[in-house]
């Protein structure tokens, strides 16, 4: 075939579907019908002599060419996207696109109040859409585009990301301001006498605390044991059970709630926060502004520079 004749509107169709792998979802991304989206589909068959895609019971399966060929054609159409975008300036103020952020559920309590308030007055027509930290396809969910940044503990995010440091911080006691043991001296000994909320945090590094509390023998009486930290502070509030908390959470939640925050009776590792992105995204001026928000909102001083991992 001749390449030179080739409608690259077929190749973003085509791009789109290997993302999302349904027709519908690829038509909703694009904008267009999902009679639109079929009839590109079936005019790069004719065109590239391959069947592309197969439907199976769990969505659209790429044939071992379209998988050949992916990694070529998307980097293709990225850099053409990228000259494009880079010719233009990104105007916050105008601009509707959206952005998915990868965030656990204390990175959502945390970041989320205080970024939506900044685009509200910044940005009115940015959206934003949160996805799990702990998706196994996170890497690869990034690299074609369909998550934009990550904010938290990642280290499994390395070959071909950047990442730049937000903050590091340590762990702290949340109690309600009414605990019994809220008057009384706070040692090892009042730590380990309460009763204890352990939160599992799985997809985030806090889910460490545990196994590092045991390595310096601070036995905790677990009467409570939480997926994630989401209802946390309600819990405590109604309750004499003590948790151990990242401290930017314990700050935030007080904001809200009348806790009482307690230092934690022990050193631990302190946890390295991160903003992490995917090379491809790097120089595209819309996700510059966002990693600038993100780094003026919420670094320590200038943070990190950022950094290939």
């Amino acid at each position: 075939m001749d390449w030179r004749r080739l409608d690259l509107n077929l190749l973003r169709v085509f791009a789109q579907l290997l993302r999302d792998r349904h027709v519908s979802r690829a038509a909703l991304a694009l904008g267009l019908s999902q009679p639109a989206v079929s009839n590109a589909l079936r005019r790069l068959r004719a065109e590239l002599g391959d069947e592309l895609f197969h439907r199976t019971a769990s969505g659209m399966q790429p044939t071992p060419y379209a998988l050949q060929v992916a990694p070529a054609l998307t980097q293709a159409l990225d850099l053409i996207g990228g000259a494009l975008s880079a010719a233009h300036a990104f105007d916050p103020a105008r601009d509707e696109r959206g952005f998915t952020l990868a965030l656990s559920d204390v990175g959502q309590i945390y970041f989320l109040p205080q970024l939506m308030e900044t685009l509200a007055c910044e940005a009115p027509g940015i959206s934003l859409r949160t996805v799990g930290l702990g998706d196994a396809e996170l890497a690869a969910a990034m690299a074609d585009g369909r998550v934009d940044l990550a904010l938290g503990w990642l280290p499994q995010l390395q070959s071909g990301f950047f990442q730049q440091v937000l903050f590091r911080q340590g762990y702290v006691c949340l109690l309600r301001a009414g605990h019994p043991a809220a008057a009384l001296p706070w040692n090892r000994a009042s730590y380990r006498a309460c009763d204890h909320v352990h939160v599992q945090a799985g997809g985030s590094g806090h889910g460490r605390i545990e196994a590092q509390l045991q390595q310096l023998g601070l036995l905790r009486r677990v009467r409570l044991t939480m997926p994630d930290y989401l209802a946390l502070g309600h819990v405590l509030l109604h309750t004499d059970l003590v948790a151990t908390v990242p401290e930017r959470f314990a700050q935030r939640i007080c904001d809200t709630l009348p806790l009482a925050v307690r230092p934690l009776p022990a050193r631990l590792p302190r946890s390295v926060i991160h903003q992490v992105w995917h090379a491809r995204a790097h120089r595209e001026p819309a996700h510059r502004w966002l990693r600038q928000q993100v780094q003026r909102l919420f670094a320590d001083g200038a943070g990190g520079p950022a950094r290939t991992a």
